[in-house]
């Protein structure tokens, strides 16, 4: 034991005279988690509209108010002119094309319903899907106000016709806020990547140097010495892990509900995982760059399958199967449980066995792998 001591002693040492890494550990994840978090909104806002009335009738009129007056929408051009529609979707000028037919507001007042005609540009399929949904909801709106308005002269009663309507009650996020589900998976990919980067450059650092050699020729033993190396970062990842915290919890108010103490624990656990696969990473390559596009190559392909982003149950069957084997798909999964469900062990008690078992088998490799010349 006395011997890790100060193998950890020296790590510590290490770090805080190193300049380039303390603004990485410290200064780093603060910025990077603002910055995405305000960056990676899912809330569509803007669409670009171009309008086409071939009607100018009062009610055509009325719908393109309402749709100036959308935070949702941008009126960016207007023309009677097909092809300078097709020009603008060509161009990327906009993203909604809207035309009002001939005869609109007739076919309203003597049939009671009429066409109109949406087209959307899908390059950005996202973009296009709830630019045309928001949309269809301004126009039913919108058909709503035109009813209750000017449905005596069709002889219809807006108050006498038969309606449904949905009383809403969203649990966990009330606010619907983007922030409270994102800020929390974020800050895991923050922990992760600065971990894994971390933990990978270490050993190579002292290869390059030379340093690796004089530890080698010394009697401390594998285990001392990766733990040595571990347990430095693993404090420091905690600390990161505390500031981000605070971070999501006064900038961006997200709410705590479960047990800081089972967050903990998980994390506790994740960073031994991470941490050793960094050094696992590290025992196989010679140089920091090596070590640094061989966990860029794993951390993007976790990251991106790991639900941050898009939804699993939106993934491809292979896909799906294919994430559980993700280490950051469980960690997302529990501080969003725990967060802002405030589940309790059992609820998440399959995440800590795995990643458990992630971290001893990971862990148990890097030691293995670690040549040693005694």
């Amino acid at each position: 034991m006395r011997v890790i001591l100060f193998l950890i002693r020296k790590e510590f040492l290490q770090i805080f005279r190193n300049k380039s890494i303390l603004p990485l550990i410290l200064v780093m994840p603060v910025i990077q988690l603002f910055i995405l978090s305000y960056a990676a909104d899912f809330e569509i806002r803007n669409v670009r509209v171009f309008w086409m009335d071939d009607d100018q009738s009062t009610s055509s009129r009325m719908l393109l108010q309402k749709i100036q007056a959308s935070d949702y929408f941008q009126l960016v051009d207007q023309s009677f002119s097909p092809k300078a529609a097709d020009l603008a979707l060509e161009q990327r000028k906009t993203d909604l094309v809207i035309h009002i037919p001939q005869e609109f507001e007739h076919n309203l007042f003597t049939e009671g319903h009429a066409d109109i005609q949406l087209t959307a540009d899908a390059i950005d399929g996202t973009k296009a899907g709830l630019g045309t949904y928001y949309a269809n909801l301004l126009i039913q709106d919108f058909s709503r106000d035109w009813l209750a308005n000017y449905g005596t002269n069709i002889h219809i009663q807006a108050a006498s016709m038969p309606s449904i309507v949905p009383t809403y009650s969203f649990w966990y996020n009330q606010h619907l806020n983007y922030k409270t589900f994102m800020v929390p998976g974020i800050l895991v990919m923050l922990v992760t990547m600065i971990g894994a980067f971390i933990s990978a450059m270490n050993i190579v650092r002292e290869k390059e140097l030379g340093t690796i050699e004089q530890l080698n020729v010394t009697p401390i033993r594998k285990y001392q010495f990766i733990a040595g190396k571990l347990i430095p970062l693993w404090i420091l990842g905690l600390f990161i892990f505390t500031v981000g915290l605070v971070v999501a919890k006064l900038a961006f108010h997200v709410p705590i509900i479960g047990s800081l103490f089972l967050i903990y624990g998980f994390t506790a656990i994740y960073l031994v995982m991470i941490l050793g696969l960094g050094m696992l990473i590290s025992t196989f390559t010679n140089t920091q760059q090596q070590a640094m596009f061989i966990s860029w190559f794993f951390l993007v392909i976790f990251i991106l399958m790991s639900g941050l982003f898009t939804p699993i149950e939106n993934m491809p069957p292979w896909a799906q199967n294919l994430t559980l084997i993700n280490p950051i798909r469980y960690f997302i999964e529990v501080i969003r449980l725990v967060m802002l469900k405030g589940a309790v062990f059992q609820d998440v008690s399959l995440q800590f066995v795995v990643i458990g078992l992630y971290a001893i088998i990971i862990n148990g490799l890097a030691i293995w792998n670690y040549r040693k010349t005694v």
